[in-house]
């Protein structure tokens, strides 16, 4: 077992269910398209760092999909909001004794390997790692012990979070990684040829 773990929150991809707000433009088929890619992206990204992996559901925890049960640990996620179910992931991980805990989410084509290792490497002399999202969130969440005050009181999903998280760290040492667009809406696709190549529509 290794002592640094990289939680993964991801929603179960059922049609109607994710990335609404992009179907909004192009359809439930092709965003549940989507999210299904970048979940293939997420589990590249992370599959071969030297760490344990968990991955969390948002309803229901699967078997036999592409995240392999002999590589990634299975948990549903539990709690009132994203912030709750943050702070609960957290919480379990460091009671199972690790010592870095790094949660990202499952939308980012911008994420690569070298982010994730780049925030286990800066736990060593900081508190708290983020990686800020162009919308004003985050898109990945570092610590070596548990910092709860971060999880409450946010206006999750949000251009505030980030903003409102800092001020919660800023009694804390912190590192920022680069910021990175997380995909949201159909304005978040125009760079992304690979990820429009996906869709039917193309605006």
């Amino acid at each position: 077992m290794s002592k640094n773990l990289i939680i993964v929150f991801t929603r179960n991809p059922e049609l109607g269910k994710v990335k609404t707000r992009l179907a909004k433009t192009i359809g439930n088929n092709d965003a549940l398209n989507i999210y299904k890619f970048l979940l293939e992206h997420t589990q590249n990204t992370i599959r071969n760092i030297d760490c344990d992996k968990a991955i969390y559901y948002s309803v229901k925890v699967r078997f036999k999909d592409i995240w392999d049960e002999t590589i990634y640990h299975k948990f549903q996620q539990q709690g009132k909001d994203l912030g709750y179910r943050m702070l609960n992931a957290f919480q379990e991980s460091f009671n199972n004794h690790y010592d870095k805990v790094v949660i990202i989410g499952s939308d980012l084509f911008d994420l690569k390997s070298k982010h994730i290792v780049q925030a286990f490497n800066q736990l060593d002399n900081n508190d708290v790692v983020l990686g800020p999202a162009e919308d004003g969130g985050y898109y990945l969440l570092g610590m070596k012990k548990l910092h709860p005050q971060v999880f409450k009181n946010k206006h999750w999903g949000t251009e505030t979070v980030f903003e409102q998280t800092m001020q919660d760290l800023q009694n804390l040492d912190v590192h920022l990684l680069e910021e990175l667009n997380d995909i949201d809406t159909f304005e978040d696709l125009k760079n992304y040829n690979e990820l429009k190549n996906i869709i039917s529509y193309n605006g």
